[in-house]
């Protein structure tokens, strides 16, 4: 129906997409009314894409007239990624990562921003899309969804009908959507451009965002590559404190105040008085901001590796450790033989200048009452994850950074090597050594 031959100009973004496998032969069908081998009249053709493997440009040869022009805007950079982006990693077990996801977009997005998630599998995104712990509306797009349904429901968050939208890479490339807060990726990606396209949905035209990542133990080597190939560093923090989500739940709270029409306020006048008679002002208004928010039932995360009931201790140092020994003895000194049970996770601080590490949240008050602090130990609450130490590979690195738990520390400090059998060795794999799960 539509005539192409006395086509000007040919526009190809994402065209290592667009002349991949499965879209190629379309591409190239339509292409094909208005080129004609080596004829000067063929339409000036312009082929865009913020990754260019390099066979691309032998594929794009084919409707490139011979002194066709190369325009590099990143260049040599080692960064890849966009600058305005902040880029973060939380350490998070799968089984626990719906519940932090909610977290996370409730302090670093709230109930006004925009949020992109963006997940491995369809399966995956549908999940996530009707978990309670996401508290904002949320929707789908993927490959299943026909492509009427996807217009809508991007027009919809556009829009501001909804504030998560859970996807699959089909949202990742040549999706314009404004003002998007926060990028959430539920596992590292398997390729860096994937990474590139996905973190480039937040922090556009001038705006600055966040992409967190989340990953597993096992993943942290694809963290690296990452990290490495994109020429980006990933600030490793731990989850929302019960802190930061309660005043990020308070701020939207007070917003959605802001948003109550006058006229609807006369009606609630009276039972407000007999509030504020029965239980105070200011108890009748928290009590009311924290049922608005959602945020009635908080439960304390590690930072280390996002575990439900736990609290990270930060153990600081007065000078340099040579081993995790050195700790643990003084851990036994201080509350006794039966707490060091209690003790998780237990790695180095950056610089080898103290440890951290995870105990039971009922068991904090116990330890922090107990506890003196001396010339060379301070012990405190971690509000946030500090820098660790670096895991070193090989050499039986794991050991000789590691012990988390009682089993560990036997291993490491050598003799009784017994308890890196049966269920003492599947304790150190779990638990990890210097790097988080």
């Amino acid at each position: 129906k539509l005539n192409l031959s006395d086509l000007k100009h040919v526009v190809l973004d994402e065209v290592d997409q667009m002349l991949d496998m499965g879209f190629a032969e379309q591409v190239e069908e339509i292409l094909s009314l208005s080129y004609k081998k080596d004829s000067d009249t063929n339409p000036q053709t312009l082929l865009f894409s913020a990754t260019c493997p390099p066979w691309v440009y032998e594929v794009a040869k084919k409707y490139m007239r011979p002194g066709c022009k190369h325009v590099d805007l990143i260049g040599k950079k080692t960064q890849r990624a966009a600058t305005t982006v902040e880029h973060l990693a939380i350490a998070c077990h799968w089984s626990q990562r719906a519940a932090v996801i909610g977290d996370v977009i409730q302090v670093y997005s709230g109930s006004h921003g925009r949020t992109i998630i963006f997940c491995e599998t369809k399966k995956e995104a549908n999940e996530l899309s009707v978990n309670a712990s996401i508290k904002q509306s949320s929707q789908t797009l993927h490959g299943d969804i026909p492509q009427k349904q996807r217009e809508i429901t991007l027009k919809g968050f556009r829009n501001g009908a909804f504030e998560v939208l859970v996807a699959t890479n089909v949202a990742a490339r040549g999706l314009d959507i404004p003002e998007v807060d926060l990028v959430v990726q539920s596992s590292p990606p398997k390729d860096v451009e994937s990474y590139i396209h996905r973190s480039g949905r937040t922090g556009r035209a001038g705006r600055t965002g966040v992409c967190i990542c989340f990953y597993q133990r096992k993943e942290e080597e694809q963290l690296r590559y990452v990290e490495n190939k994109a020429g980006i560093t990933f600030r490793r923090v731990g989850v929302p404190t019960a802190n930061d989500i309660i005043k990020a739940s308070s701020k939207d709270a007070v917003r959605f105040l802001d948003s109550v029409p006058v006229t609807a306020i006369e009606y609630f006048k009276e039972s407000a008085e007999k509030l504020i008679e029965e239980k105070g002002a200011v108890e009748a208004l928290a009590a009311a901001l924290a049922h608005i928010s959602g945020a009635t039932s908080l439960e304390q995360r590690s930072l280390l590796n996002s575990d439900a009931g736990y609290t990270t201790i930060q153990m600081s140092c007065s000078q340099e450790m040579h081993n995790l020994g050195y700790a643990w003895r003084t851990i036994k000194e201080q509350l006794g033989d039966e707490f060091e049970n209690h003790i998780h996770r237990m790695t180095f601080l950056k610089g080898k200048n103290g440890v951290c590490f995870d105990v039971p949240s009922d068991k904090v008050k116990e330890m922090m009452s107990n506890w003196q602090d001396g010339r060379r130990w301070q012990l405190t609450v971690a509000t946030e994850l500090p820098e660790l130490e670096e895991k070193q590979l090989g050499n039986r690195g794991d050991r000789s950074f590691g012990g988390g738990n009682r089993g560990e520390r036997r291993g490491f400090r050598g003799g009784r090597g017994g308890n890196f059998r049966g269920n003492g060795n599947n304790r150190f794999r779990n638990s990890g050594a210097a790097q988080l799960l």
